[in-house]
């Protein structure tokens, strides 16, 4: 059992609370595995109605994973960065299926392996400091987790939108998107928490009641630029839709995603054009496992980590340097499955 998990039983309510505030309670594998133990307890605890998620204290729901480890691993043989996304995907695939209805308080920084908790739960709240994005195309990597199964099931273009800028929403556009069930103001959370562990019978009408009116969601109004300049299959083909654009808008995201490793936006767009066509969120998985084992081996990937989390220079090299760059045998290879026995499977 780890600190960095704090589970218990109260009420008729499994707690599971994220306690690494010093990381914004980003996932390591053990913290993984005490969620996975905690839900098989809950489970079969007749005792237990629901299950909820929440953080101890900090800033931010989960900001991701344990990314520095990732990088280190990368530049050996990987074993350890194998192991905690087969930890991860287990607890993402677990929750997926869960038989007893989870909430999720995405009261905060919900990013990444934070949004690997948070969509799978059947309730998911969202308050005004909640700050939601999948921004790995800035370091190399790619929207995990599940997003190759949440991306492409968002309206219009806005899962590619999402996937290659890594842009952030805020808890009125989760809302408006359907990322989350409900709005509340933050100083209710702690009350809404009683009130579910004091009676979980009826959890959306509880949260309903406790809720207040969301302002309006910025990515309603930005839907016109997204699904008309996001439309294209290929990274190229958008670089070109946004440059041929004289809005502002347009202008500020070519510039965002010029940012953007040119390799982990290709492998992102075709990790959300195939997502949308698998069969189950196992399968999801399974792809994703692939594709995170050979991407953390990438170039781009320890530079984008070396640029943005351990030097801080944000003056990561990519290479390929452009999108024209990266070709389809690269892009074909990270996604090739992985040799029977070394494949990821739900269990």
């Amino acid at each position: 059992m780890t600190e960095d998990v704090l589970t218990f039983v109260d009420g008729r309510v499994g707690r599971i609370r994220l306690n690494r505030p010093k990381a914004i309670h980003a996932l390591n594998q053990a913290m993984c595995e005490a969620i996975l133990g905690a839900l098989t307890a809950f489970e079969r605890d007749d005792a237990v109605d629901a299950v909820l998620f929440d953080h101890a204290e900090g800033r931010g729901f989960c900001a991701g994973g344990d990314i520095r480890m990732l990088a280190e691993s990368g530049q050996g043989d990987g074993s350890a960065a194998r192991a905690f996304f087969d930890a991860e995907y287990r607890m993402n695939h677990r929750l997926f299926t869960y038989p007893k209805p989870t909430i999720a308080m995405m009261d905060g920084i919900t990013m990444g392996g934070g949004v690997g908790i948070a969509l799978p739960c059947r309730y998911r709240v969202a308050t005004e400091n909640t700050r939601f994005a999948m921004p790995e195309t800035g370091i190399g990597l790619f929207p995990d987790v599940g997003g190759g199964w949440y991306l492409p099931r968002l309206p219009g273009q806005v899962g590619k939108y999402l996937a290659l800028t890594g842009a952030r929403l805020e808890g009125a556009d989760c809302l408006a998107l359907g990322l989350a069930t409900h709005y509340v103001a933050s100083d209710a959370v702690s009350a809404i928490v009683s009130s579910l562990v004091a009676d979980p019978s009826d959890i959306f009408a509880t949260i309903k009641t406790a809720g207040v009116g969301a302002p309006i969601a910025r990515i309603v109004e930005q839907r016109t630029y997204i699904d008309r300049l996001f439309a294209a299959d290929t990274v190229e083909g958008i670089f070109a839709d946004l440059a041929a654009d004289d809005s502002d808008w347009a202008a500020r995201e070519l510039a965002t995603l010029k940012t953007k490793s040119p390799l982990s936006m290709k492998v992102s767009l075709r990790q959300v054009q195939e997502g949308a066509l698998m069969p189950d969120f196992a399968a999801e998985m399974t792809q994703e496992y692939a594709i995170g084992a050979r991407v953390v081996h990438t170039h781009d990937f320890i530079e984008g980590v070396r640029a943005l989390i351990i030097e801080k220079d944000n003056a990561p090299a990519w290479d390929p340097a452009t999108p024209e760059g990266v070709t389809d045998a690269m892009v074909d290879a990270i996604f090739a499955p992985l040799p029977q026995g070394e494949a990821w499977r739900a269990v």
